[in-house]
């Protein structure tokens, strides 16, 4: 159990509060760049609590600004995108990608006030399908060299979904190993040869043994955690018969994402984004080793569980998650579909919007949950005492340079766990076509 102090200190994302200013020192997700591939490149953000618009202007460059017009609070997402930014059509006036406003068209003739007038303005990048915003203070820093940023465009897909919760429930359940062998444990197996685009379906290692039913008969993880530049690895090691062990690796990017296998082919780095205390986006990078991805039918397959433009589940808690009793009885442990990211949308949704963690029991399995939090305690205590430098990622000597991460399913010698797994994660990555050498 944590205090109620505590859990709001770890929670609440708006500027001034602890965990959202350090959520600022980080590029985070704002958008799908299929959300701007309309006629008109222009989409409300609600980030961090702060509600913004973001745009592409006439030469094709981002801009993302306050959402509200300084004159008299109007929404310039309505506004005319015209001479290389937006015009508010409540009077006309007109700002530029930096937020400056550059014309007054209604005051006097020779006014100069349009000068001193700016609205919020963050820096945006785009990065294989999604656009990243900084909103922290000073000059962003770089990007890592992580799979999903280096790998080219042909071999990375691009998604996000709207959970009903806060940021810090949903990205814990992804530094959660342990609930892998019962939230998505499936009472019958698919074929492997069915699973492209699909989490947990693919067969184990160089088995036939699918992995359903894998994370199914080992449900007892031992689990480790270490620390790393980036923020930590997790490995779950299960236990099998003749001395051999399943090792799964994922990891926690610091602050809010994660890096694990969706199959030998592909690995998803995902981003828990605040909207604001009480919502949030997950973002995936679904990044492939060899082939280039199917990004039509990965689409397809989304958007079949998922409405636009706000890509919301259609499966929610109006609608029970579409549970079935019978299914549950026969099919799945949760009785609400296929799709695991319903699993773990109902899991984090049903805990309410924001957990309440004074009544909360962690056990051994929650190690990595608990290292996390520490890990972000300390960050908000640093950056309190002015030591930015300190946060993983922010005081590396070359945040560039970091690589990989190492994301994989293994089955090993029990004596030879360690190795077995750098060695699949190493042939994986030379026989890949892009250059993906660690």
């Amino acid at each position: 159990m944590i205090s109620q102090e505590l859990n709001d200190q770890l929670t609440r994302v708006n500027p001034g509060q602890p965990a959202g200013e350090v959520l600022r020192c980080y590029w985070q997700p704002a958008a799908l760049s299929d959300e701007l591939a309309g006629p008109r490149p222009v989409v409300p953000v609600t980030l961090l609590g702060e509600q913004l618009v973001l745009f592409r202007d006439n030469d094709g460059a981002l801009g993302l600004i306050g959402r509200h017009c300084p004159h008299r609070g109007a929404d310039l997402c309505y506004g005319r995108r015209e001479d290389n930014g937006l015009r508010c059509p409540f009077h006309g006036w007109h700002f530029d990608r930096t937020g400056q406003c550059i014309e007054q068209p209604g005051e006097p003739e020779g006014s100069r006030m349009h000068e001193q007038i700016r609205t919020a303005a963050y820096p945006v990048v785009e990065k294989n399908g999604i656009i990243f915003a900084y909103l922290g203070p000073g000059d962003p820093p770089p990007f890592p060299n992580f799979d999903c940023f280096r790998a080219p465009g042909t071999h990375v897909f691009a998604f996000k979904g709207l959970w009903e919760c806060n940021w810090l429930q949903a990205m814990e359940v992804g530094i959660d190993p342990a609930h892998a062998s019962f939230l998505h444990r499936f009472l019958q197996d698919e074929d492997p040869k069915d699973s492209y685009g699909k989490q947990f379906r693919d067969s184990a290692a160089d088995t036939n043994i699918p992995m359903t039913k894998l994370l199914r008969d080992y449900p007892r993880p031992e689990i480790r955690v270490d620390e790393t530049d980036f923020g930590l690895k997790l490995t779950a090691l299960r236990a099998m018969e003749n001395g051999l062990t399943h090792v799964r690796v994922t990891n926690q990017i610091f602050p809010q994402a994660i890096c694990i296998p969706m199959s030998r082919e592909m690995t998803i780095t995902q981003w828990h984004v605040p909207i604001d205390d009480e919502t949030c986006y997950w973002y995936s990078m679904f990044t492939s080793f060899t082939q280039p991805v199917n990004k039509e039918l990965m689409r397809e397959q989304r958007l079949k569980e998922h409405r636009l433009p706000d890509y919301a589940p259609l499966k929610n808690k109006r609608n029970d998650y579409g549970y079935d009793p019978a299914e549950q009885a026969r099919e799945t442990y949760t009785g609400m579909g296929l799709d695991i990211n319903v699993h773990d949308q109902w899991a984090v949704e049903s805990m309410g919007r924001i957990q309440d963690r004074t009544q909360e029991h962690l056990g051994k399995t929650d190690v990595g949950i608990i290292r996390y939090r520490r890990m972000l305690r300390a960050a908000i205590a640093a950056l309190e005492d002015g030591d930015e430098a300190s946060l993983p990622m922010r005081g590396a000597a070359d945040v560039a340079a970091l690589a990989g991460p190492l994301s994989n399913d293994a089955i090993a010698d029990s004596a030879d766990w360690e190795a077995a797994s750098l060695r699949a994660d190493a042939e994986r990555r030379a026989a890949c076509p892009w250059d993906a050498k660690l």
